[in-house]
């Protein structure tokens, strides 16, 4: 065998396209029973109610160099966009809103209308330089630095005690705090600036979709790339120690720094094997799914046809329940992600029927349950929600690892925020992909350029393997797009 890919995720599978479009003999093995990973979609309510147990929306995917060349739309994945890509309710009847359209949304922030232009403007309509440089390995000069240093000097602002300095009104610094709150760490930070900016600016420049009948089926049509490209794809097969693996040039591994360990056992330097253990995992969720009789009744305007909710109120609310989580302890009004597909697809549930995914900020490795916080937090902005509720499914940060071992103790983004691990993960090398055993590689989100579903992990991994283990310097982008031109020519051109 060429190369073995171990672990499903969406950096597991690009990492095989990329193999198997230059040619090489790729099988992908993975301990669950569908491949997915975080994009993964179940029934976990109700019968007919379709949920997204991690990923549900997908700027991130829709701004990606390899989805871009992988073309999701000649793979059959219909990407729906909502009218407003974000919405953040605050108390009063008031929500900030995140149309598509930049001017709309600055129009509806009164006195920061200025403020809002000025800090993203310059970011959207250089969207695709701003993800170039976000989703690139961080080991190399930035094609755009002009990109860079516009990003870097925003991030520096709105990392710091002066993200207040340009804004007059609260709803603008809450729709920013909201978004950066995705990082699940201590506000402002520098990390959460830059995934928060990035996010932002993408929300106008390319929105922030959902998949048509739920977020696996980025991964279905990624694992039938694989397969048609000759790769071979086992589920329910966990895998306990590289020593398990049949031979190969190249493995893979698409599993945080502690699953290296596990796998590798005694085989580490003991310094690499030491930095690995130092790896910090951050902030947890909960999730929340929960199956309605009917649309939430947001109490502000427009709200309903929002995609994503941040449901956590002011920019000081959304300070204090991080720095709650960060030191160990529950938010008494905790930071909600909800998203309701339905606004877009209204097929993930029954005719007439909703489905909500929700997921709550908790400390790494609760085991706390927290639904009636996150269904208070949902009904302080959507009065009489409880009254709609049919069923709900809860995973504490827990038992989040359990059903994905990536999100240690349930954190979902890999690793901690920090600006340092966003930059130098899991390891300080200057190759971060590259581990001391030979042929074997790292291409999780505890590398860069970190959470997200991009898929990028896993072309940096496989760009390093081509290269050093079979000699193959073609870029791995263009082998997928040559794989996408010969999908789409249909069978004869394989």
């Amino acid at each position: 065998m060429d190369a073995l890919v171990v672990g499903s995720g969406p950096n597991g599978l690009a990492a095989a396209v990329v193999l198997a479009a230059a040619g090489l003999r790729v099988e992908v093995y993975e301990g669950a029973d569908t491949v997915g990973g975080g994009t993964r979609t179940e029934e976990s309510t109700l019968p007919g109610f379709r949920h997204d147990i991690c990923s549900a929306v997908h700027p991130m995917a829709m701004a990606s160099p390899f989805f871009q060349a992988f073309d999701l739309a000649a793979r059959g994945v219909e990407m729906l966009q909502p009218d407003v890509a974000y919405a953040h309710p605050l108390d009063g009847g008031r929500a900030g809103l995140a149309w598509r359209d930049l001017d709309r949304t600055a129009a509806g922030l009164g006195p920061d209308a200025g403020a809002w232009r000025s800090l993203l403007g310059p970011l959207v309509t250089r969207w695709e330089a701003v993800a170039g440089t976000a989703l690139g390995d961080l080991r190399r000069v930035p094609d755009r630095p002009g990109t860079a240093l516009r990003v870097g000097w925003r991030m520096a602002e709105q990392g710091s005690r002066l993200w207040d300095a340009r804004f007059r009104d609260d709803v603008a610094p809450a729709m920013l705090t909201g978004v950066a709150a995705h990082a699940i760490t201590p506000l402002p930070g520098l990390a959460a600036a830059g995934a928060g900016l990035v996010l932002a600016a993408l929300a106008h420049g390319v929105g922030w979709p959902l998949p048509r009948g739920g977020s696996q089926a980025i991964a279905d049509a990624l694992a039938a790339e694989v397969r048609r490209l000759g790769g071979r794809i086992v589920t329910a097969s966990r895998v306990d120690s590289l020593d398990e693996l049949p031979p190969a040039r190249a493995v893979l591994l698409d599993v945080a720094p502690s699953g290296l360990s596990r796998l590798a056992g005694d085989r580490l330097p003991g310094r690499y094997a030491r930095q690995l253990t130092a790896f910090r995992h951050g902030g947890a969720a909960c999730t929340v799914d929960y199956a309605l009789s009917g649309p939430v009744p947001w109490a502000a305007p427009a709200c309903e046809r929002a995609g994503t909710l941040h449901l956590i109120g002011s920019r000081r609310e959304a300070t204090t329940a991080e720095r709650e989580v960060a030191a160990g302890r529950h938010a008494e009004r905790p930071y909600v992600l909800a998203v309701q597909p339905g606004v877009v697809d209204p097929g993930r549930a029954p005719a007439g029927r909703h489905v909500l995914a929700t997921y709550a900020h908790v400390p790494n490795g609760s085991t706390v349950d927290v639904g009636a916080a996150v269904t208070a937090q949902i009904e302080r902005f959507a009065p009489g929600f409880r009254d709609l509720v049919l069923a709900e499914h809860v995973v504490t940060a827990a038992a989040g690892q359990a059903r994905n071992p990536n999100h240690v103790g349930g954190d979902i983004a890999g690793g901690a925020a920090t600006a340092w691990q966003l930059v130098m993960r899991p390891v300080a090398r200057w190759d971060p992909y590259r581990t001391p055993l030979p042929g074997v590689y790292l291409c999780s989100a505890s590398t860069p350029p970190g959470p997200g579903v991009h898929g990028m992990a896993g072309v940096h991994a496989a760009r390093r393997a081509l290269r050093q283990r079979f000699g193959v310097r073609t870029d791995p982008l263009d082998l997928v797009r040559a794989a996408t031109a010969s999908a789409r020519r249909g069978p004869s051109a394989a």
